[in-house]
């Protein structure tokens, strides 16, 4: 591991911003610009924005998890994960939150930009989603130490993101959309229960009770496993009950590649291979919606 002494500010912030995650922001925009293309509504203007207000959103989140885990007791000497940067004292709690400040900042301009263009709704979905990643560790109840950070990645990465996105471009809502959400939040959620079934033991001696600490990691393993076999399994109901092409079939060339990152969930228990393990879900989460997109488009 890199001395902490011998990073820069803005490695600092690089580590803070954990960048393997950050495709989570990316692949529902991808997808739902596929839906709106596939519909001739696209639009590039609002597909940027609502691209770059997701990154700003998945920011002010990684942010906030890095301070509040770090004050919460659940990042400390026992960490397994990649090192935090609140942790290792890379950056004082007042400089996380000016971090926080500038991400949702970041957000709500490009909020502003959408709702001219989409009207007040982008506004009503833009402060619940605000609100859901500074309250996914932080303020009096975060509810992603109750076991309910699954569901709110699943609701937030899929459904809410992919149909947002659609919506923005095309001023109405897609049933298309929302089945074409379905494996992107599967996806996105399989990111996050790598992170909790690798801490699993620093999470419950902290008394954060994610869903991996309340299932126990067998659970969580089958969690996992579940969502990559639901998100593949949905291709073929796309290409046979929903008329797409059978291009839509192309994430399936990821296939051997999602059954490599479960076996190493149900044989690793812990280090560095675990931590490759969430950046090889990230991966195949952003590889999986590109391909779908393509193929959704065809």
């Amino acid at each position: 591991m890199t001395e902490a002494s011998s990073i820069t500010p803005w490695q600092a912030w690089w580590l803070a911003a954990r960048p393997r995650t950050l495709p989570v922001s990316a692949a529902p925009v991808v997808v739902g610009t596929a839906v709106a293309w596939a519909a001739g509504r696209a639009s590039w203007g609002p597909a940027l924005g609502a691209l770059l207000g997701a990154l700003c959103l998945q920011l002010a989140s990684n942010f906030a998890n890095d301070l509040f885990d770090f004050e919460k007791g659940a990042d400390n000497e026992d960490r397994i994960g990649p090192p935090r940067a609140s942790q290792l004292g890379l950056l004082s709690p007042i400089a996380m939150r000016w971090g926080i400040g500038a991400a949702v900042a970041g957000s709500v301009l490009c909020g502003i930009y959408l709702t001219v263009h989409a009207g007040w709704l982008v506004v009503a979905v833009g402060l619940v989603s605000i609100v859901a990643a500074l309250a996914y560790t932080g303020g009096p109840w975060p509810f992603g130490y109750k076991g309910l950070g699954d569901l709110a990645v699943f609701v937030f990465f899929g459904p809410v993101a992919v149909v947002g996105t659609d919506y923005v471009q095309g001023l109405e809502f897609s049933s298309e959309a929302f089945w074409a959400s379905l494996p992107v939040g599967f996806l996105s959620t399989a990111i996050l229960v790598v992170n909790n079934v690798r801490d699993i033991d620093s999470d419950r001696a902290a008394g954060k009770r994610t869903l991996a600490v309340r299932l126990g990691r067998s659970g969580g393993r089958f969690e996992y496993l579940a969502l990559l076999v639901a998100s593949f399994a949905l291709l073929p109901f796309f290409w046979l009950s929903m008329g797409r092409s059978v291009w839509v079939l192309l994430p399936w060339l990821f296939v051997f590649r999602a059954a490599a990152l479960v076996r190493t969930l149900y044989t690793v228990t812990a280090g560095p291979a675990l931590n490759a393990a969430l950046g090889g879900t990230a991966q195949l989460l952003l590889g999986f919606a590109v391909l779908l997109a393509a193929g959704w488009v065809m």
